[in-house]
């Protein structure tokens, strides 16, 4: 079934806390604030088909639209909408019309997503990913990875416990499917053709590979490898700290939470027993809840118990003038980038070498679990529930339904209320409740749409 999705639509997402909206339209682009709902900012300045926003202040990450004329995917641009200050809190349109552009930055292939927090900016094309300083627009890093055409990663929004996730280049050194490695990371200053060639040439073994790579964008080296999941990866979230990570695969059943940097895998959630798309995974400001979005217009909220991810926090919210103040001012990429590890430490062959030392109790820990997977599997049956509980997946906590099917949406708990918020790929922005102490089905509040925020829609529309 095709994807319903509002023609003038291009893009919509939660800032990092969830408390503001960011818009992209064939006309420009437009903030809207949560609670109370409102448009706080609109320009129309030519089609965006990405715009994220850093936290609730001004600083907004600006890309072009493919299919639409005098607008790239290739150009990146950030600027400022409101020099010298934050966004309201409270909607107020009639004098947000201004903007100063910060920088523009020019990518050798289309930008496929951005990520940021308050030390990192992180561009993601296809085959590569770039980690920028947003202090002063620095190129810091280049990582070399297999085809991403999904854009699949993850960025924590904590800038002090800053790690990226996406999917491992190889299996992890662990994995069944492990093979000889292959660069993965790349410094700006070592370029190898050679070895860039070796790292886009991906074996199929490679692309099969349900593995997760953790990289701290603060030492600028592998963290961890994770093996999340037997299929490949659809989904990834690191919650408000950056202290877990959930996971999902094209099969869309199981949603699994790990610990990171650690890789311990703290949670494992049943979605379904039929196979679907993940649209969105974001956990609640405070790490307890986790709500899932997929195809299948159901979204599931799980609950990860007390103390799961640690307090809100943050950082203070820098001020938009030292990022403004840009030093030695940004710089494009080059045309191509070269990938190797030599020279970098703590890139993933010097995490591969450090895994080997333990390849032998790794192994027998693998056998060991697919021991406890059989005989699961064979005396289920005759245990008591609450062991047979202890292996099996959780069931959602609460869900709700959406009031349409066919749609594109992104999930996220509001910070301030025990509210559920939905964005729609039809232009509709849903606010249900849940009860926090019973779960169950959450109910629909409100319902406005997204494209003129100041109408809110009573009925339902086809």
């Amino acid at each position: 079934m095709a994807e319903k999705t509002n023609s003038n639509m291009l893009f919509a997402n939660f800032n990092q806390d969830f408390s503001c909206i960011s818009m992209g339209t064939r006309k420009g682009y437009s903030v809207t604030n949560c609670d109370p709902f409102g448009r706080v900012y609109t320009m129309n300045d030519g089609a965006r088909g990405i715009v994220e926003m850093l936290f609730c202040t001004s600083l907004i990450v600006l890309v072009g639209a493919a299919d639409q004329p005098q607008s790239s995917p290739r150009k990146l641009q950030i600027v400022n909408t409101k020099p010298h200050s934050q966004v309201n809190s409270t909607p107020d349109s009639s004098h947000l019309k201004r903007q100063s552009m910060i920088c523009e930055l020019l990518f050798p292939s289309s930008i496929l997503a951005v990520k940021l927090n308050r030390k990192s900016l992180v561009i993601v094309l296809e085959m590569e990913i770039y980690i920028y300083d947003i202090s002063n627009m620095r190129l810091l890093h280049v990582i070399e990875t297999t085809p991403n055409p999904e854009a699949i990663c993850a960025l924590s929004p904590s800038a002090d416990s800053s790690y990226l996730a996406y999917p491992s280049p190889v299996p992890s050194p662990t994995s069944p499917l492990a093979t000889a490695s292959t660069g993965s990371s790349t410094s700006p200053s070592s370029a190898s053709p050679t070895a860039a060639a070796s790292a886009s040439s991906s074996s199929p073994l490679q692309n099969q590979s349900g593995d997760v790579l953790l990289f701290s964008t603060r030492s600028l080296t592998v963290a961890n490898v994770i093996q999340a999941h037997k299929a490949p990866l659809s989904f990834l979230s690191i919650n408000n700290t950056g202290t877990l990570l959930a996971t999902s695969s094209e099969k869309g059943t199981v949603i699994r939470v790990w610990s990171v940097p650690g890789a311990e895998k703290l949670y494992q959630f049943r979605r379904g027993t039929r196979e679907t798309r993940i649209y969105s995974m974001n956990f609640n400001l405070v790490g307890s809840l986790l709500a899932v979005s997929s195809a299948h217009d159901t979204v599931h909220i799980f609950k990860l118990g007390s103390g799961g991810g640690g307090g809100g926090g943050g950082g203070r919210t820098p001020s938009i003038s030292s990022v403004d103040g840009v030093g030695a001012g940004p710089s494009s990429p080059p045309e191509s980038v070269d990938g190797t590890t030599q020279g970098l430490e703590g890139g993933y062959e010097a995490f591969v070498e450090k895994k080997k030392v333990n390849s032998v109790s790794s192994s027998l820990r693998r056998k060991s679990m697919q021991l406890s997977k059989s005989l699961t599997h064979s005396m289920g049956g005759y245990l008591p529930n609450t062991l047979t509980e202890m292996w099996e997946p959780s069931r959602d906590f609460a869900f709700l339904r959406l009031p349409s099917s066919g749609a594109r949406s992104i999930v996220a708990l509001s910070g301030s209320m025990p509210q559920v918020m939905v964005l729609s790929s039809e232009g509709y922005f849903y606010l249900y409740s849940i009860d926090l102490e019973r779960g169950g089905e959450c109910s629909l509040m409100k319902q406005y749409n997204l494209l003129d925020s100041g109408d809110e829609s009573g009925g339902l529309t086809d």
